[in-house]
């Protein structure tokens, strides 16, 4: 089966930088998609960035020239860097992916547990 699991949220000061990974476990064969999303108390979650086979790339709008997401298909884990952080990106971060699980086009597609980052103003 596989699996996403998120990891390296945690408190970070105003200003601040964190990098956040996402782990794909089990048959893998390539991360075809990936998506980071967010979810603030009371809100919806939202888009953060996303990735595509080839490479392109979307950000919301809070978040450009901040946020950048990345894939390392060698590893099989996906990244979501942050600097500048600012008290608004505080949230539960979830990843989700579309992964390959075989050599005929089989695809499965879930979610992570999520990670928690905190900024502190």
């Amino acid at each position: 089966q596989a699996q996403l699991a998120e990891s390296g949220g945690g408190l970070v000061q105003a200003g601040g930088s964190l990098r956040l990974s996402c782990a794909a476990s089990g048959v893998i064969f390539s991360i075809n998609d990936m998506g980071w999303y967010r979810q603030r108390p009371g809100t919806e979650r939202e888009l953060v960035a996303s990735i595509n086979r080839g490479g392109d790339t979307e950000y919301g709008d809070s978040v450009k020239g901040r946020f950048t997401i990345s894939v390392d298909n060698a590893e099989k884990t996906g990244y979501l860097q942050m600097i500048n952080l600012k008290p608004e990106d505080t949230a539960v971060y979830y990843c989700s992916a579309e992964v390959g699980i075989d050599l005929i086009g089989s695809t499965w597609y879930g979610w992570g547990q999520g990670t928690q980052v905190t900024v502190s103003s």
